[in-house]
C-alpha cells in the first residue's frame, strides 16, 4: 500500500494511525513527493512501522505514483493506492482483496467512498471521488453511482451490490501489479485528474475488468491538494478530459465524441464567464491550446494502447448525455438515468 504525500503532515498525523490499524496483511509507504513541511520527519518519529519512499521531485500525482510502484519489489501482487486524506474503517480492505482473488480477470476495484465530516449527516453523504462506482457517458463525461456533478445522495445501501464499473478511484484503488505494469502504470502527461479513469479505461480495452465492492466503506476529505474551484483543477480536468476520450474512445465512435466534447466545453467556458469566473473560464481555453499542441503525443499513446471497446461493449458507461440528463432533464440521482450494463 503506497500514501503519496505531497504537504500532508496534518493529514499523515490524522488518518495513518487507522491506515496501520485496519490494513490487515498489507505493507504501508509514503511516498513524498519532496514535501517542503515535515512529513517525512513526521512518518520517521511517529509511524516507525510506515516503510519510506522519497521521490526526485514534486511529480505531481501520476509519475509521483509510478517512480514510487516502480521501487517496489516483485513479492507484492497487489497494490493500494490511498490518498493521505482517507479514513479506513475495520477490514475495509479484505472484500477487494478477496473479489480480485476470486475473479483473475479483474485488474482494479474500489470500495465505497463517502464524505469525511465531523457531521454524522454529512458522513452519511456519498464523495465526489467514487462514491458508488465510477462511470462515463456517451461523450466520456465521468460521473458515480451516488453522485451527479454537484448533487450527492445519501448512502441507504442503495449500491451496496459489488459490480462492474467503467472506473474505479484513484483516492482508494486495490490494482494488480501485472496490470500496472502492463500498462505502464498511469498517464504522467494528466499529473493529476481523470488518470485513474484512462488508467480504468484502457484496462478494460486491454481485456481486463474493473469492479467497485459496496462491502466496505472509506471516509475521503476530498479537494486536500487542489480545492474544486481552482482554476488550475479547472484546466487540469478540461485538458485532461479531451486527452482522456481522444486516446481511449473507438475509432468509430471518436469524430463525433470528440466534436461534441469540443463544443460542450466552448459551452462551458461561456457559463463561467456569463457568471464572472474569467479565471476558470481562461483555464478552459488554455487547456484546449495545451491539448492541440500536444496532439502528436496523444495521437502516438492512442496508437500504443489501440482502444477497441465501442460504447455499447463498455461496462460502466450510460449511453445518453449525462449534461442534458441533469441540466436539461432535471435528473440528479444514478437511478433515474436508466444505466443498462452490458449483458443485463
Amino acid at each position: 500500500m503506497v500514501i503519496l504525500n505531497w504537504n500532508g503532515r496534518d493529514f499523515l498525523r490524522r488518518f495513518l494511525p487507522a491506515v496501520l490499524a485496519h490494513s490487515e496483511g498489507a505493507t504501508v509507504f509514503v511516498a513524498d513527493n519532496a514535501s517542503t513541511d515535515d512529513s517525512v520527519a513526521l512518518v520517521r518519529a511517529e509511524f516507525p512501522a510506515v516503510r519510506r519512499i522519497e521521490n526526485s521531485g514534486n511529480l505531481g500525482f501520476c509519475a509521483g505514483y509510478n517512480q514510487a510502484l516502480a521501487q517496489l519489489g516483485p513479492e507484492f501482487r497487489y497494490y493500494v493506492l490511498l490518498n493521505s486524506d482517507v479514513e479506513v474503517t475495520p477490514g475495509w480492505l479484505r472484500p477487494q482483496r478477496e473479489l480480485l482473488e476470486a475473479r483473475p480477470t479483474i485488474a482494479a476495484c474500489q470500495p465505497k467512498i463517502r464524505q469525511y465530516s465531523a457531521d454524522e449527516v454529512q458522513r452519511q453523504l456519498f464523495e465526489y471521488a467514487g462514491a458508488g462506482g465510477g462511470y462515463l457517458d456517451s461523450l466520456g463525461y465521468p460521473f458515480c453511482r451516488g453522485r451527479l456533478f454537484d448533487t450527492l445522495e445519501t448512502d441507504t445501501g442503495q449500491y451496496d451490490d459489488p459490480r462492474p464499473v467503467a472506473w474505479a478511484t484513484g483516492a482508494c484503488l486495490l490494482v494488480r501489479a501485472e496490470a500496472w505494469h502492463a500498462l505502464g502504470g498511469l498517464e504522467s502527461e494528466f499529473f493529476a485528474h481523470m488518470e485513474e479513469i484512462d488508467l480504468c479505461w484502457r484496462l478494460q480495452n486491454a481485456g481486463w475488468q474493473v469492479w467497485y465492492h459496496g462491502g466496505a466503506t472509506v471516509f475521503h476529505v476530498g479537494g486536500g491538494t487542489l480545492h474544486k474551484s481552482n482554476p488550475r483543477k479547472t484546466y487540469l480536468n478540461f485538458r485532461n478530459g479531451l486527452a482522456l476520450v481522444f486516446k481511449n474512445t473507438h475509432p468509430a465512435e471518436l469524430p463525433g465524441v470528440m466534436i461534441s466534447r469540443v463544443a460542450l466545453d466552448w459551452v462551458a467556458a461561456l457559463r463561467l464567464l456569463s457568471q464572472g469566473q474569467w479565471a476558470d473560464a481562461r483555464a478552459v481555453l488554455r487547456a484546449h491550446g495545451h491539448f492541440l499542441r500536444h496532439l502528436g503525443y496523444w495521437r502516438q499513446q492512442r496508437r500504443k494502447f489501440r482502444p477497441r471497446l465501442r460504447l455499447a461493449e463498455r461496462p460502466g458507461t450510460y449511453a445518453g448525455s449525462l449534461v442534458w440528463a441533469y441540466f436539461g432533464q432535471g435528473k440528479r440521482k444514478f437511478s433515474e438515468l436508466g444505466v443498462k450494463e452490458p449483458g443485463r
